[in-house]
């Protein structure tokens, strides 16, 4: 070992794997930053003097004598408002050649912020998503992943929550993202004239997929700065967790752990929970939200992924193509937020807890009357007429393309109830009938 300007440098490698090196080295600290042959890696396991690094552009080209210098210190991303507007790769380095942002350079992946200093959530985000804002209200510092199958336009729809959220700061990590899927949310932001409120964190399909590890935390650096310090409403938007999951299972089988469910690593309950767990709702006012992309393999919900991210958030959002419309919607069977009952009817219009469960039952009533029709049974009125609400529900109310405030939302509810069933069928408490029946 030789030192060099307080840098530990090495020069022999004991094993070289696709992902990993281990040398034996002393005084090295976990998640320390190190360069391999030129190639920026990161400590992953330290055993007595055994020491393993995942190296991530991959250990193509090294041999064992190829030299080793550790940083010092952990990844480090420099905070202050000029992080706004710009997009930076995964170790929060400018894209496009933009000038580096000066600031205070923080440790990314520290500890969530401290129980007694949190609060109950009690604000709403307003997504002008009906099937989210209507049926699955989110509230700040809540921790809620849209379920998708990857065929689906999920990233189209992260994009348009961004644009319409009411938060003060919008952060984007972007994980395995095409380079069309990158230049979609670039163009989308920029003529929106959104850039301002919005930061960027980008790991493309071109960069080595164990760079994804360090961007959810990058963004969510980034929204502590934000929201612990500057008090601000922030939205957190990952995508897409399953290729977050994928580049730890890299590394953990190059590590010759024994893999868990689904080839995962058995600490995948704990990564995503170290992620999700930075939601919150502060004293100041500033909260953080998370709302994460998971895709699903041939829709199978209980893959590791989905089934560890179940346990950790606050609910789940299904994005499912309606036959009836040809839309995207967000499925009102098989989404839920646990959080929605402490802002719906409170920060949102009194007929909002009844409209929602009214509108989901004569939904479920208009799917028994498909079953029904599917097997050659005849059709009552009142089946006709609950499939005839279904479409209309569908593509007013439920579509991802719908863009309407909460009151709106409302307001075409009752206008559909009025439109097909009679006022004792919608069974609305008799006073919110009388204020907000809408006469066909």
């Amino acid at each position: 070992m030789t030192t060099r300007a307080f840098q530990k440098i090495y020069t022999r490698i004991d094993n070289i794997t696709k992902a990993t090196v281990t040398l034996r080295a002393q005084g090295v600290g976990n998640d320390e930053l190190a360069t391999v042959g030129g190639k920026l890696a990161q400590v992953v396991k330290i055993m007595g003097e055994n020491v393993t690094l995942q190296v991530f552009a991959g250990t193509e080209g090294l041999s064992t004598d190829s030299e080793v210098v550790f940083h010092g210190e952990p990844p480090k991303l420099r905070v202050s408002d000029a992080l706004a507007g710009r997009f930076f790769n995964a170790y929060g380095e400018p894209l496009e050649g933009g000038e580096i942002v000066e600031g205070e350079a923080r440790e990314i992946g520290g500890p969530t912020v401290n129980p007694f200093k949190r609060i109950q959530p009690s604000e709403l985000i307003a997504t002008g998503i009906a099937g989210i804002d209507l049926n699955n209200t989110i509230v700040t510092g809540q921790k809620i992943p849209f379920f998708a199958d990857p065929d689906q336009p999920y990233n189209a729809v992260m994009a348009n929550v961004a644009l319409r959220a009411k938060a003060d700061k919008i952060i984007l990590g972007g994980m395995g993202l095409t380079n069309d899927d990158f230049l979609y949310f670039k163009s989308v932001f920029e003529n929106a004239g959104a850039l301002d409120r919005i930061v960027s964190f980008v790991n493309t399909t071109e960069n080595p997929p164990v760079e994804r590890l360090l961007v959810p935390d990058m963004a969510l650096t980034a929204a502590e700065y934000f929201a612990v310090d500057k008090g601000e409403k922030v939205l957190v938007l990952l995508t897409d967790m399953t290729l977050y999951a994928d580049a730890l299972a890299i590394v953990s089988n190059r590590m010759d752990q024994i893999p868990s469910k689904d080839s995962m690593p058995g600490s995948l309950y704990s990564d995503l929970a170290k992620i999700y767990e930075k939601a919150v709702q502060l004293p100041n006012g500033g909260s953080i939200t998370i709302i994460a992309v998971t895709t699903l393999s041939g829709g199978d919900i209980t893959h590791a992924v989905p089934d560890n991210t179940g346990y950790i958030t606050e609910g789940q959002l299904f994005l499912r193509n309606d036959s009836d419309t040809g839309k995207v919607i967000v499925d009102p069977f098989r989404s839920l937020s646990r959080l929605k009952p402490l802002v719906i009817g409170k920060k949102t219009r009194e007929d909002h807890p009844q409209v929602m469960n009214a509108c989901v039952r004569l939904y479920a009533d208009a799917a028994n009357a498909k079953t029904k029709l599917e097997n050659g049974f005849d059709l009552s009125d009142y089946d006709e007429r609950a499939l005839k609400f279904a479409r209309d529900y569908s593509e007013k109310l439920l579509a991802i393309d719908v863009n309407i405030g909460i009151t709106e939302m409302l307001d075409t509810a009752w206008t559909l109830f009025a439109k097909y069933f009679s006022k004792e069928e919608v069974a609305i408490k008799e006073e919110l009938i009388k204020k907000y029946w809408k006469e066909a």
